[in-house]
């Protein structure tokens, strides 16, 4: 089996590490636990934390062991990396119940039962920490200057930052600590971002306890046009089923573009890279197959082989016409009284939620972006009636890829 650093390596995971020579040593012949933190600021996750969960995945499968830590005390500061401006403060009670959310959905990707894989939050040991002693002595290994260098603190003095935000890397690095004294961890990973706070914790671990530790940090993801990983134009693409449902998962993946296929088969599936190899080296028509296998295996880690294939088959039935009976597809539903009396299609894309306003709406089918029952709605107040229904239902294509399902009731 491959040593994990050259799996992450090869699969292009990786933007930094701290003493990479040493670290694929490390993970010759011993098992290594390593962690990545989640922060529960909603009750899903998104795809843009596939990254990390899909690393800690690789972990396991080479007989390591992850650490998903639920930054559950974390959360009441927030992570000013990255940001413009501070977090939103949540409740207590709103992050517990996100936490949660998040325990349940990372433990279908990896197995999390405290001896193969540990589900940890820190709250448990950030909650009891009496302050002046954290200061004594955590903070005082931690130099003003050098934390003001930091990329995610500079970023954000111009537009202010909290003096609770500026306690984020002590308590990141605390994390760090904690976990290699109570559960031999020797590595953190996370997003580029994070690289300032990570390298803080390995220091943080030299000076106190004259240990060695690791971090490493994957790269931002964007596509090929340049936008960031798992925006669309209708928002996140959230892994919890019931904010984004299988079929629309699979068809995020399914419309990857081009140029992103190799790159996406390799970091998001775990096929191996010799049928990643083969499957890039296609072209063409045969390219439309490939996207299947990328949205067929990404959706089936997230949603299971079941809900993979029914999304894949609902897909291949709306693309070659063959009518609406499609359990996957997203789905709406309006009154039947309201199409006995015509509703005007701007309307109908408002209430079936294709659009969030009537403005929205109107400059889509204006676009000539809008089809229904595989007729162009040439104009946002042609009405719509009952007499459009086919089996009880109406399909809306909005552009090239995007389906609704309409029920009348």
């Amino acid at each position: 089996m491959k040593n994990f650093y050259h799996t992450l390596k090869e699969r292009g995971f990786i933007e930094q590490a701290t003493d990479p020579e040493e670290m694929e040593v490390l993970f010759e012949g011993k098992t290594v636990s390593a962690y990545i933190g989640f922060d529960p600021t909603a009750k899903s996750l998104h795809v843009g934390s596939l990254i990390p969960i899909m690393a800690l995945a690789h972990l396991q499968r080479h007989g390591h062991c992850p650490i998903a830590l639920v930054g559950g005390g974390t959360a009441l500061i927030g992570d000013p990396s990255g940001k413009k401006e501070m977090r939103p403060v949540l409740s207590h009670e709103a992050i517990r119940d996100n936490a949660e959310g998040l325990k349940k959905q990372l433990a279908r990707y990896m197995t999390l039962d405290g001896v193969k894989g540990h589900l940890l939050n820190n709250m448990d040991w950030l909650a009891p920490l009496n302050y002046i002693d954290f200061l004594r002595d955590i903070g005082r290994h931690f130099s003003i200057n050098r934390m003001l260098a930091a990329e995610s603190v500079k970023q954000r003095l111009e537009t202010g930052l909290s003096f609770i935000e500026f306690n984020y890397q002590l308590l990141q690095a605390y994390d760090f600590l904690h976990l290699y004294s109570h559960h031999d961890c020797l590595l953190q990973m996370g997003g580029s971002d994070q690289w300032g706070n990570i390298v803080a914790g390995t220091d943080l671990i030299r000076r106190m306890k004259g240990g060695k530790a690791f971090g490493l940090t994957f790269p931002l993801i964007v596509t090929s046009s340049g936008e960031k990983m798992g925006k669309t134009a209708i928002g996140a693409v959230w892994l919890d089923s019931e904010r984004t449902s299988p079929y629309e998962y699979y068809q995020f993946w399914i419309n990857t573009e081009d140029q992103d296929v190799s790159r996406f088969l390799a970091l998001f599936t775990f096929l191996p890279m010799d049928q990643v190899r083969e499957l890039s080296q296609r072209q063409g028509a045969d390219l439309r197959e490939v996207k299947e296998v990328l949205a067929t295996e990404v959706t089936a880690i997230t949603h299971g082989r079941a809900e993979a294939e029914k999304a894949r088959e609902t897909s291949r039935t709306l693309f070659s016409g063959q009518g609406l009976g499609m359990e996957s597809v997203p789905t709406s539903r309006i009154s039947r009284e309201k199409l006995e009396q015509g509703l005007e299609a701007y309307l109908l894309l408002v209430e079936a939620g294709v659009c969030q306003t009537r403005g929205e709406a109107r400059r889509l089918i204006a676009q000539g972006g809008v089809t229904l029952n595989d007729q162009r709605v040439s104009s946002f107040d042609w009405k719509v009636y009952t007499h459009h229904l086919k089996d009880n239902c109406l399909l809306l294509k909005i552009g090239k890829k995007r389906f609704q399902k309409i029920v009348s009731s």
